[in-house]
């Protein structure tokens, strides 16, 4: 007998490391499935009102066929009214610019840059304070095999009217990028989430992990071309969601007093306290769940340049604009 119950035992557990394997090796392409049936059961997209938003709003799809794995949106700088956005990984070195009505503005290479997972965009200040500065997060690691991942900061392209017609095929090209090169202090992590303070120039990483909760992580300005940097840990993120810690992007205002992260399922804000004087203080600030409406894919969030609104996207094509009003 008490061989019996030994050898059930011992199938028991392997069939339980078995299962645990599989969905940890399959997660990242059922999560996606089922957080959209979740999204949609848990919140019916543009029937439930935001505290302190308004309802989400589709502005419109995105026109470019090359957009095609929208992974992270940023309010340009240097052009009031347009957004850069760029793929997913397996595609190029390219930015692409596009307005409020999803029309196409052009098609940028970053020179000196290479794309290994592009996953998330921000702008900032740079070395040269007279110029606005886009930073490209090469920070996804889905199979925690990176010794190091790599931030492109290049100045931010003006998009001139002769440019709206540049494709992937024949794209305008930026300046010469810098890389910052970065790396964990502790374990290996995947993100998809790279802010950037829009005064100090500070970096965060926000980790994205299954059954665990994600991790903020800090690299302080100035850097340098090739600057290899040790990333510092500012501490946990508790997310009010099903989902935990599966982060997909995340912005800070441009004022820098509020920031956004969002997962497959919504978004998630924090407000700096007016009688803060860290700003690493707004990681521990209670969230406020935001629905981001019907997206398909949501890997991409930011600040309208006015701080006034959010606009997410998704992946897929045509990928939609989504536009969340502050009240």
């Amino acid at each position: 007998m008490r061989k019996i119950i030994s050898r059930t035992a011992i199938v028991l557990l392997a069939l339980g490391v078995i299962f645990i394997a599989g969905f940890l090796m399959l997660h990242h392409r059922r999560a996606r499935a089922v957080t959209r049936s979740l999204y949609t059961k848990a919140d019916p997209p543009n029937t439930q009102a935001n505290p302190g938003y308004e309802i989400p709003r589709k502005l419109a799809d995105l026109k470019d066929p090359a957009i095609k794995e929208s992974s992270g949106i940023v309010a340009s700088r240097s052009n009031p009214g347009l957004y850069w956005t760029h793929n997913d990984s397996g595609d190029g070195p390219f930015l692409y610019a596009f307005d409020e009505r999803g029309q196409r503005r052009g098609v940028w290479q970053v020179a000196g840059a290479k794309a290994r997972d592009w996953e998330s965009i921000a702008a900032g200040p740079g070395p040269d304070h007279a110029k606005h500065y886009l930073y490209v997060g090469d920070i996804g690691d889905n199979s925690g095999k990176r010794e190091e991942i790599a931030v492109y900061r290049v100045v931010e392209p003006v998009a001139a009217a002769s440019q709206t017609q540049t494709t992937k095929k024949q794209p305008a090209n930026t300046e010469n990028a810098d890389v910052i090169r970065l790396r964990y202090p502790n374990e290996k992590h995947n993100a998809e989430a790279l802010l950037v303070h829009p005064r100090t120039g500070d970096l965060y990483i926000v980790t994205k992990e299954t059954l665990a909760t994600p991790h903020v992580y800090r690299a302080s300005a100035p850097f340098k071309n090739g600057d290899l940097v040790t990333l510092k840990f500012v501490g946990p993120l508790s997310i009010p969601s099903m989902l935990g810690g599966i982060v997909t992007d995340g912005a800070i205002s441009p004022d820098g007093k509020r920031v956004v992260i969002c997962d497959y399922l919504r978004g998630y804000e924090l407000v700096l306290q007016k009688s803060a004087t860290n700003f690493d203080s707004i990681w521990k600030e209670p969230m406020t769940a935001i629905t981001l409406g019907e997206r398909k894919q949501g890997e991409a969030i930011t600040y309208r340049l006015d701080g006034r609104a959010l606009l997410v996207t998704s992946e897929g094509s045509p990928a939609p604009l989504i536009e969340i009003v502050r009240r």
